[in-house]
């Protein structure tokens, strides 16, 4: 996912809201079965998560509140990587799909832990 001309600077905060919608859309277009609905289910828990939190953290109240916040968005996207894996095995047919928000599910987990990183530093 990346920035258009208009934008201005990286949002990470508009990247993870981002992320959580396309998982809803495409789940949402998903005939479930009763293997895959609890899986979509957690991972549409796990995957809007991540930026729900990433938003709390950019108000937290103190740096310990924010490393914190930033844990749990490394957490949450660890897990819907997890899941993402799970459902491939409900829909093979979209493999692929489910492949491009692994990866991005993987850069994400990279710039949490990056930013985890220099708060120990």
């Amino acid at each position: 996912m990346t920035q258009g001309p208009n934008n201005r600077g990286y949002d990470l905060e508009e990247r993870t809201a981002k992320f959580g919608e396309s998982v809803v859309e495409f789940c949402n277009g998903l005939k479930l079965t009763v293997i895959s609905t609890p899986i979509v289910s957690q991972l549409i828990r796990s995957s809007t998560s991540v930026g729900a939190n990433y938003t709390e953290a950019n108000n937290a109240s103190s740096k310990k509140d924010f490393r914190n916040k930033i844990y749990i968005c490394k957490k949450e996207v660890e897990e819907s990587k997890h899941w993402l894996r799970m459902l491939v095995k409900c829909y093979a047919e979209h493999k692929e799909c489910l492949r491009d928000f692994w990866r991005e599910a993987q850069e994400l987990a990279k710039i949490f832990q990056k930013i985890a990183n220099s708060l120990n530093g």
